[in-house]
């Protein structure tokens, strides 16, 4: 069964042809929706904007994806500027938000057919991003800069996986870049039998990179190498989010995660929800910059590594007619 809450839109949500178990009209702050809803199993709730009290102020919209499963909301955007810019619907989206729409026909394809973070990819304005709101992330990649860019790798929690994903990153970059991969006071590249994986000592690591300064892009897996870390112009921290793993770290060191304020924290080998990655971040103070589920390394073609190095400004983005097609559905551009 199904709630519908509307404001502005009554008429047009009435039209509905859905089992509704319950419906309020009128405005309502979050913290009166998020009461009676937030223990209340439904199907989906049908979600006009407009009865949102200071709907606007997009802070209300991440009290509300805090609290509620925002999988099964299905948000009816008011026909405005302020709410329904690319800009609005990136916040949106950065908070979980994917299921939007601006008509009938948009609210029952998602009732049907919720989206995913992939089918609003084109939609989300990343930092590193210029692109019109009618472009879409795709494989192909372009230098973001010239000259060699250095990026580290560093687990956090023990054996989180750096190896294997550096390996990756090198393999997915390297359709589009000259790439190597360096791993540093150990020899686990051995195993993958490639010839662009290279295993050097701590006291090599800075000759390793002089001589590979030609390539576009150096992915190291620094393991505890203060001199590799000096030589990174980016670092990602690789944190494998399991209970057992996390309460190993804060027995070690109860500070490990204060220390990466402000650094690229990856919730790496993750299982955790959108809301499981709120709750992490307000327990340990700190921002997750990606939260990466299991990856198998034999796929040649990752639609979530693909995000993830869009987030570093490796992928350009291109124009997709289908993504078009489906901002028209929805009413969105």
């Amino acid at each position: 069964m199904n709630v519908i809450i509307s404001n502005k839109y009554e008429s047009m949500l009435q039209t509905l042809e859905i089992d509704v178990i319950k419906s309020l009209h009128g405005i309502f702050s979050v913290d009166e929706i998020v009461s009676q809803f937030q223990n209340f199993f439904f199907q989906r709730m049908i979600l006009d904007i407009t009865a949102i009290k200071d709907y606007k102020d997009i802070t209300n919209l991440q009290k509300l994806s805090i609290s509620l499963d925002m999988d099964k909301v299905i948000l009816l955007l008011d026909d405005d500027e302020s709410s329904s810019s690319p800009d609005y619907l990136s916040k949106l989206i950065s908070m979980g938000i994917y299921n939007f729409t601006k008509n009938v026909e948009g609210i029952m394809y998602l009732y049907n057919n919720p989206n995913s973070y992939r089918d609003v990819a084109h939609i989300h304005q990343l930092e590193q991003s210029t692109a019109s709101p009618e472009t879409v992330v795709v494989e192909h990649y372009e230098p973001v800069a010239t000259g060699c860019k250095v990026i580290g790798i560093k687990n956090v929690t023990k054996q989180s996986g750096a190896t294997t994903l550096a390996y990756m990153m090198k393999n997915q970059l390297a359709h589009n870049y000259s790439v190597i991969a360096i791993e540093v006071g150990k020899t686990d590249f051995r195993y993958f039998n490639d010839r662009n994986l290279l295993s050097v000592g701590d006291n090599e690591i800075g000759t390793a990179v002089a001589k590979n300064n030609d390539k576009d892009v150096i992915i190291i897996d620094i393991n505890d190498s203060k001199q590799a870390e000096s030589l990174c112009h980016d670092i990602i921290y690789l944190i494998e989010p399991s209970i057992i793993k996390l309460n190993k770290l804060m027995t070690v060191d109860r500070n490990a995660l204060i220390r990466l304020k402000d650094k690229k924290i990856i919730l790496n080998q993750s299982l955790l929800s959108k809301k499981d990655v709120l709750d992490f971040e307000y327990e340990s103070k700190s921002k997750v910059f990606y939260n990466m589920p299991p990856l198998d390394e034999r796929e040649k073609d990752i639609f979530t590594l693909n995000a993830f190095l869009v987030r570093l400004g490796f992928i350009k983005q291109q124009t997709s007619e289908e993504q078009v097609k489906r901002n028209k559905l929805f009413g969105i551009f």
